[in-house]
C-alpha cells in the first residue's frame, strides 16, 4: 500500500478495516488522516490477532476479545466484536457460553456488560424483523 498515492490509500485502508469489522470508529478515521502508516501497522496487528489463526477461527479469537472487552467494561467494543463474532459463524449460544465463561476470572460486572450487548443485538433482530 506504501506506493499508492496517498488519498487512494487511506480509502482503500478505511474500506478494508470497515469490510473486514463490519463498522468504523470515528477515532480510526481520524488516525487514518493523521498518520496513515501507523494506522496501516495497526490494521496488519488486528487482523493477524482476529482472522483465523493456525489454530484458532477467527471466531474463536474474537471470544477472547470479547471476554477482555468485557473485563474492562467497554460496552460498545463488546457489541461491536459480538456482531461481529456472529458474522463469522459465531451462535449467540456461543457467545453466552464466552460471556459465561469469562466471568469466572472477570466477575459478575464482565458478564452483566456482555449480556447487554447480546440483548442489544437480540432487540435491534426483532425490530428488524417488524
Amino acid at each position: 500500500m506504501a506506493d499508492e498515492p496517498k488519498e487512494k490509500r487511506k480509502k482503500n485502508l478505511l474500506a478494508a478495516m470497515e469490510k473486514e469489522r463490519g463498522y468504523m470508529l470515528g477515532p480510526w478515521r481520524y488516525l487514518t488522516e493523521q498518520d496513515t502508516d501507523f494506522m496501516e501497522a495497526y490494521n496488519n496487528l488486528y487482523n493477524r490477532g482476529l482472522t483465523d489463526g493456525k489454530a484458532l477461527p477467527a471466531k474463536m479469537r474474537e471470544f477472547i476479545a470479547i471476554g477482555i472487552l468485557a473485563y474492562r467494561g467497554l460496552e460498545d467494543a463488546v457489541y461491536q466484536h459480538s456482531k461481529r463474532a456472529l458474522r463469522l459463524g459465531a451462535t449467540k449460544q456461543e457467545l453466552l457460553e464466552a460471556l459465561e465463561t469469562a466471568m469466572i476470572p472477570g466477575g459478575t460486572p464482565t458478564l452483566a456488560l456482555g449480556l447487554r450487548a447480546l440483548s442489544k443485538i437480540e432487540e435491534e433482530e426483532k425490530a428488524a424483523k417488524k
